[in-house]
């Protein structure tokens, strides 16, 4: 039944197929200058040219793209847009429990200020402040919930007849159901708008123009130059253009399912009146979400790395592992035997030791960047466009005082190691699922030096 339920699922990227993607714009030709150049259109990129343009009016921005604006992570995530800057509280709180107040509140401040700029340039994302349930599906589950609880006051915990009153599931066993720091939105509308709003305000964007050489203040694409007084980078999973910060990111694939849209008859047996956001509490977890058009978007659960960071459109596809995810959905919602899949696909995600976003500049503060997101960038990112702003002109700001911008993670080791570290952690990951949550020796080593591989 998995398979049939695959069988005419399209290789291509739901959110991206959508009618309202723009055409694409002209690549760089010949040589230009700019007062800022951004490299990279994804939300880093997008963000930074914008606020940009909102924070230094009179700024000449330029930003290069090497596909078209969205096409990459920010264009094929799930589209939740979580307030964490930190990758969730705990994350937070380990690494950084003497600001972890000011964290949280910039991350639910810089939350706020996305839905606004969402309205007041009136993007069509179907924005949404639907909250997030987290669900156990195991036992201990539901003590680790409880602990999460104690730290986050607006949250609240559901027995099971209250987790699966909001959602239909056998499997779920309670939840802790946060309403206020997730929202939902089309991630590729979310790009495409940003795209718009920064055209809007005189940004020159090429797309098609990959930028294949950094030197100084000056970038080179295969058709064109770009001489800067700034430049900031925003290239996230894909090689960076400052070799020294290459060991400290890897590129690993989420792979992801779409549903046709359900029937009114198959939504009501999956109940889901709140369309919350859910993931569930495994280490290995899955995620989904409902569309406009009531498709069930499910993804997550096994991340895939390839030796030496290889990113190639050929790992977006791979058999085994959407039948792994099919045969999980049915297992989740058995009522919905019968339901096909549309869409199947794969993106990069840009994964740091420390889980969450890192900083810093280079050519005597001249260029900068923000990259590590680890899945969960889609908020983040403006906070990061705001803080590579804030180095690039030398601004005092709350931002730039905290530790977690300060701070650099621990870097990848260089392969084989690398390859042999991130097998062995997933391994142990799905260990510690089995049985009962107990993290072995590896997994309480590496929590011991502050590494360590979430998504």
């Amino acid at each position: 039944m998995k398979l049939a339920a695959l069988a005419e699922a399209e290789p291509r990227v739901f959110w991206l197929e959508d009618k309202s993607a723009p055409e694409p714009l002209p690549a760089l030709l010949g040589p230009t200058t700019a007062d800022l150049a951004v490299v990279g259109g994804g939300y880093t990129g997008l963000w930074t040219a914008l606020r940009a343009k909102e924070r230094y009016p009179s700024l000449d921005v330029v930003l290069l793209e090497g596909d078209v604006c969205g096409s990459a992570a920010s264009g094929r995530n799930g589209g939740f847009c979580d307030a964490s800057l930190t990758h969730g509280y705990a994350n937070g709180v380990a690494r950084w429990p003497s600001e972890i107040e000011e964290l949280e509140r910039l991350g639910l401040e810089n939350h706020r200020a996305l839905g606004e700029t969402i309205r007041r340039y009136r993007i069509d994302c179907d924005w949404q402040l639907t909250g997030e349930l987290t669900v156990a599906t195991e036992p201990h589950h539901l003590e680790e919930l409880a602990a999460e609880a104690a730290d986050r006051p607006d949250a609240r915990l559901l027995d099971q007849d209250a987790a699966r009153a909001e959602i239909h599931s056998p499997t779920y066993l309670g939840a802790l159901f946060d309403p206020f720091r997730t929202s939902l939105v089309e991630p590729a509308r979310l790009a495409w708008g940003l795209r718009q709003a920064c055209l809007d305000h005189g940004v020159r964007i090429h797309e098609h123009s990959a930028v294949t050489r950094l030197h100084s203040r000056s970038l080179h694409t295969a058709t064109g130059a770009v001489r800067a007084d700034r430049i900031a980078l925003a290239t996230n999973a894909f090689p960076s253009l400052l070799r020294r910060l290459r060991l400290y990111t890897v590129p690993v694939y989420d792979l992801v399912l779409v549903t046709e849209p359900l029937s009114h008859a198959q939504l009501a047996s999956v109940g889901w009146r709140g369309r919350q956001g859910v993931g569930d509490a495994s280490n290995l977890f899955h995620y989904y979400r409902l569309t406009r058009d009531n498709r069930i978007l499910w993804g997550g659960y096994l991340p895939l790395y390839y030796f030496g960071s290889r990113i190639d459109p050929a790992l977006e596809q791979r058999n085994s592992i959407h039948t792994m995810l099919a045969r999980h959905f049915f297992q989740t919602f058995p009522q919905l035997e019968g339901l096909h899949f549309t869409h199947r696909w794969g993106g990069v995600i840009d994964t740091s030791t420390r889980f969450c976003a890192f900083y810093g500049t280079a050519h005597a503060g001249h260029t900068a960047y923000a990259l590590g997101y680890t899945g969960l960038g889609v908020a983040a990112t403006r906070f990061g466009a705001d803080v590579i702003l804030d180095l690039l002109y030398a601004e005092s700001t709350d931002r730039t005082h905290l530790q977690m911008v300060r701070d650099r993670p621990l870097p990848f080791p260089p392969e084989p190691l690398r390859t042999a570290g991130i097998r062995l952690t997933r391994w142990s990951m799905h260990q510690a699922d089995k049985h009962a949550g107990h993290r072995n020796l590896w997994l309480r080593t590496l929590d011991a030096m502050g590494l360590g591989f979430d998504f």
